[in-house]
């Protein structure tokens, strides 16, 4: 699974890192019953995921894997295991 490398790219990070703010003051807000906080916080969850999908279509995300590439790969894992 390591090998993938699987959401290390800049667009993922930031994403994250943004849902993962809001979601820290969205627990804040709700413990101090502060529903718009709450909401706002909300918001700010999603607007992760818009800015991680708007990054990944200006190319800093991980590129999408050609058929030969993942045919090659699974090959290659045959192989390796011994199932060839």
């Amino acid at each position: 699974m390591a090998g993938s490398a699987h959401g290390h790219t800049p667009a993922a990070w930031t994403g994250v890192i943004i849902s993962f703010i809001g979601f820290c003051a969205a627990g804040v807000f709700m413990v101090a019953a502060n529903a718009p906080g709450f909401w706002a916080s909300i918001g700010v969850i999603f607007l992760g995921g818009v800015v991680g999908l708007a990054m990944k279509g200006a190319g800093l995300g991980k590129p999408k894997e050609s058929a030969d590439v993942v045919a090659a790969r699974d090959a290659a894992t045959r192989t390796a295991l011994g199932k060839a």
